[in-house]
């Protein structure tokens, strides 16, 4: 998939932040594909798509309006 727009990327910190959960969390939730892959930016280096963790956080709020979250 190619992006045309102007993607933000965000590191980890920036994540935890936003979202408010750990690290582990969030590696966690990718495991169980329930949170939004990181992008391979370097060898040592990953980071997200802020859009992404953006729609992320609105389909959590969705599943709270819907009370599809428990």
């Amino acid at each position: 998939m190619t992006y045309t727009h102007n993607a933000e990327i965000l590191r980890l910190p920036q994540v935890i932040a936003k979202t408010g959960l750990s690290r582990t969390t969030i590696y966690n939730r990718i495991s169980d594909g329930l949170f939004p892959k990181p992008v391979n930016l370097g060898p040592r280096a990953v980071g997200w798509l802020n859009h992404e963790v953006n729609d992320w956080i609105d389909a959590m709020a969705d599943q709270r309006d819907s009370g599809g979250l428990r």
